[in-house]
């Protein structure tokens, strides 16, 4: 995409979000945030780590799924360990198509809907989830493909809203859908291709989508991979807000096997933030690393693990295995 439409459309976004917030400021400000980590590599309590992401994300009395894990009963026996009920959750975010994020949306909805029928029933996903992709030599990529996911969801009677931008979801609460690619960051593998133009280029997950709840003290976002980019997601976070101040970044950003010289320039861009919250695929060095480069500390620059949570006004309550009491 050509630098000057990159930048029309944060501008734009930039715009959409101010005038909403100039309304009225506290009507799109959320006042009450916890988000509580359900997959993760790491695991307190009885629950079950495994290379995946999911959260419960509650706002304002909203509750939304972020992610679903990667195995298909890992979230489900986590909330069952944690005491959380999820049947009274009705919206899902995926964050991109890949299945340590999607795997345990199926049986999830199964599980709840017997209790509830509008239980996870509302899917929201960024743009290009659906895009066909391949291997190597145009080898159709069936392992990770959404739109089997999506037929079995919808066969439940689920349905599933694409998003092509920055969408207000409650008051205060946006999800972003594809996010401007502004910094160069190449937070994705380049095994997985799509093509453009009938030729294959590098599949760089342009349905990323992540969470952005606008808070009295700047944003919180929330990622699951951060394959657009840690750096361009909260660029678009601020555009969004129309507020430059970072609260907390949870979830993974995708740094595990990043340079240094990327964790540096990652935490000069992420100069101010309060709290980082980092699971999955961030990575426990590279965590270290941003906590020294962003001045943070054991109590707000955590590991996650399944179990853990972010309380905005409280901070981070790491649990046991990763916790901090001195």
């Amino acid at each position: 995409m050509k630098a000057w439409i990159v930048w029309l459309i944060v501008a734009l976004a930039a715009f959409w979000g101010s005038a909403a917030l100039a309304e009225d400021p506290g009507a799109h400000r959320a006042k009450a945030v916890k988000v509580t980590t359900l997959s993760t590599m790491l695991s307190d309590l009885d629950g079950f780590g495994e290379w995946g992401y999911a959260a419960l994300v509650e706002v304002d009395g909203r509750r939304i799924l972020f992610d679903t894990g990667a195995n298909p009963d890992i979230v489900l026996k986590n909330a069952e360990a944690l005491n959380i009920d999820l049947s009274n959750v009705e919206d899902v975010v995926i964050s991109h198509f890949h299945g340590d994020h999607t795997g345990g949306l199926i049986t999830l909805r199964k599980a709840m809907m017997a209790k509830n029928p509008a239980a996870l029933s509302h899917v929201f996903a960024g743009a290009g989830i659906f895009e066909p992709r391949y291997r190597s030599g145009g080898v159709p990529e069936t392992d990770y493909d959404f739109n089997v996911v999506a037929a079995a969801y919808r066969a439940t009677g689920g349905r599933i809203t694409e998003l092509a931008g920055a969408t207000e979801l409650a008051p205060g609460v946006w999800l972003t859908g594809p996010v401007p690619r502004v910094h160069d960051e190449t937070n994705y593998g380049q095994s997985i291709f799509v093509k453009v133009d009938g030729k294959l280029v590098v599949d760089t997950v342009r349905e990323d989508t992540s969470l952005v709840i606008a808070t009295a003290g700047g944003a919180v976002i929330v990622t699951g991979c951060g394959h657009a980019g840690i750096m361009n997601i909260a660029e678009d976070a601020k555009a969004i807000t129309g507020d430059a101040r970072l609260v907390a970044v949870i979830g993974g950003i995708h740094l595990f096997s990043a340079p240094d010289k990327v964790l540096v320039e990652t935490a000069a861009r992420l100069k101010g933030l309060s709290y980082l919250f980092a699971a999955h695929c961030t990575g426990i060095e590279a965590t270290f690393r941003l906590r020294e480069l962003l001045g943070l500390d054991r109590r707000t620059a955590v590991v996650a693990a399944v179990g853990s949570s972010f309380t905005l006004g409280k901070g981070i309550d790491a649990g046991r295995i990763a916790g901090w009491k001195g």
